[in-house]
């Protein structure tokens, strides 16, 4: 299960969500912006950066790291990413902090002792999943994170509650953003479901998730709309992947700036399958270049 992806995701929505695990979180929280770094000579990519408003100059960075696997080189490898790109930056920053995110602590790496100081200190934060209380007692936002680490048969009961929570709590805007996560969620959790399936067992129909909206909008002006409407699987398709099309092709420009109109193109032949695995490893990229590798790999 790609639970990081999820979670950088839930972060990009609301940077401030970070914030919300923290004992002492910054005023300014809100103003933060989400985003992944590369770090050159030798090269580290930073998966989650939390960068400060540019009107607090030097302001505070926080690192964020979201483990649900076991590995015993962690902070050998995070704390030399996160603080050579603190060196790099350092007339940016004052300070920094870092926020580790595990299911529970038998994720967490054995071994700290070379990292003791940092680990016991007041700039690192480990925060187990298991251990933040009730999930109907967290915020929507922290309840999304803990759906991804509780049991299979739980998971059905606690979504549908938050799916009628976020619908009486949140404004619709939002709360329509919240279904797509929590399908989302549950698709990853019950893999060998379709779409349509975990949809039934939430409760929920394909009109109240986004990627019908972008299909309804979009089969307008290709005269999809009477397909959609019918429920033909093939005019479903075939307007969910222009709508993936156009959804990918707004978040590379916003993050790279405008393509050549050869990667739109190569963009837009991709199927299906490799459409949604292009958006959810765009999130990784740094650069064009990251994105013209995937591309000639796939």
């Amino acid at each position: 299960m790609r639970r990081d992806s999820i979670f950088y995701k839930l972060f990009q929505q609301s940077p401030d969500l970070l914030f919300e695990l923290l004992t002492n979180p910054p005023k300014n929280g809100h103003e933060y912006r989400f985003d992944s770094v590369a770090v050159k000579e030798p090269r580290f990519e930073i998966d989650g950066v939390f960068l400060p408003p540019e009107s607090e100059n030097p302001g505070v960075v926080y690192f964020c790291e979201v483990q649900f696997q076991k590995d015993e080189q962690l902070y050998d490898r995070l704390f030399a990413e996160s603080l050579l790109y603190f060196y790099r930056n350092r007339d940016r920053f004052r300070d920094w902090q870092t926020v580790i995110i595990y299911p529970s602590r038998s994720v967490e790496q054995k071994d700290i002792y070379p990292h003791r100081s940092l680990v016991n200190g007041n700039q690192v934060h480990r925060i187990y999943l298991d251990e933040l209380g009730n999930i109907r007692q967290l915020s929507v936002g922290l309840a999304l994170m803990v759906l991804t680490t509780i049991d299979e048969e739980q998971a059905p009961e606690e979504a549908k509650y938050l799916l009628g929570r976020s619908q009486r709590e949140q404004p619709s805007s939002s709360s329509r953003a919240i279904i797509e996560m929590i399908t989302t969620i549950m698709i990853y959790r019950f893999e060998q479901l379709s779409r349509v399936e975990v949809e039934n067992m939430l409760g929920i129909t394909l009109k109240e998730t986004r990627v019908y909206r972008e299909i309804k909008e979009e089969g307008r002006q290709e005269g999809r709309q009477e397909g959609i409407q019918e429920g033909r699987q093939e005019g479903i398709q075939e307007g969910r992947q222009e709508a993936i099309v156009n959804i990918v092709l707004r978040l590379l420009t916003k993050r790279f700036g405008q393509l050549s109109e050869e990667m739109r193109f190569s963009i837009s032949s991709l199927p299906l399958p490799v459409l949604e695995d292009l958006s959810e490893a765009l999130l990784d990229f740094t650069s064009l270049a990251d994105l013209q590798s995937w591309l000639e790999e796939v």
